[in-house]
């Protein structure tokens, strides 16, 4: 389980996350192929459309221009799924991310308490923390078999490389 960095008030009230300007953003949660199969069966997780590209399709939002996700109750900014919420939202600020033929852990500068706490300790020791989990031999392998979760995110820092080769990814 992945314990949330940044704290809860922060994120209700930021109301920037779950909302795409559009429909095909690299910012749209890609899900792991086991949480694909799971979503079906899993009672109380409403149906959504999942892309070719294992990407959580968005709705429109007919407040505003752009796209939400699905899961998202606009009314009070929470996550209707949010025990059950993909691993790449369980770790975002947090990034996977893919340059330079490196797999990298980044972190999202457009995230306003990232920027205000990047420095911290804080900051620092959850990285640690989070760096050592995903370089466990389980999670490496998790990577591994969802290469969708390895994207070329922009806006971001780099925090650690991770132990997974490129030439490793199926």
């Amino acid at each position: 389980m992945i314990k949330q960095f940044v704290p809860q008030e922060a994120c209700l009230n930021c109301r920037r996350c779950c909302r795409f300007s559009d429909s095909n953003s690299v910012w749209l949660p890609c899900l792991l192929n086991e949480e694909i199969e799971s979503f079906a069966d899993k009672p109380g997780i409403p149906a959504v459309s999942i892309s070719a590209d294992k990407r959580i399709v968005p709705v429109a939002n007919s407040a505003q221009d752009g796209f939400l996700c699905p899961f998202l109750n606009t009314g009070d900014n929470k996550c209707r799924i949010y025990e059950a919420r993909p691993f790449e939202c369980r770790l975002y600020p947090f990034l996977i991310n893919l340059r330079d033929r490196k797999v990298l852990l980044t972190v999202d500068l457009n995230c306003p308490y990232i920027r205000g706490n990047i420095q911290s300790a804080d900051f620092k020791r959850y990285s640690q923390d989070l760096a050592a989990f995903l370089n466990l031999p389980e999670q490496l392998k998790t990577l591994k078999e969802n290469p969708q979760l390895l994207q070329a995110y922009e806006e971001v820092a780099e925090v650690v490389e991770l132990g997974l080769p490129q030439d490793e990814i199926k």
